[in-house]
């Protein structure tokens, strides 16, 4: 689902048949998902300075967790 389609089916919500809620839940996902983004972010810069900074793959790997490969995979451009 695309976020006009979201955006969509809210308005289309009617209040008689579906009762307000403490929307807490729904900040708290909100909140999470934008960590993760940050999370995220923070992360791929870190893996580039290591890179700029003469680190392997190995090593880079080893502090994620997971292979050379697999950190390569994901992080080389």
């Amino acid at each position: 689902m695309h976020r006009n389609e979201a955006d969509a089916g809210l308005d289309a919500l009617d209040p008689a048949e579906n009762p307000a809620r403490d929307a807490a839940s729904f900040r708290r996902i909100i909140t999470a998902r934008k960590g993760l983004e940050q999370a995220e972010a923070e992360l791929r810069a870190a893996v580039a300075a290591a890179r700029e900074a003469g680190d392997s793959w190995t090593v880079i790997g080893a502090a994620l967790d997971t292979s050379r490969q697999a950190a390569q995979q994901r992080f080389a451009k």
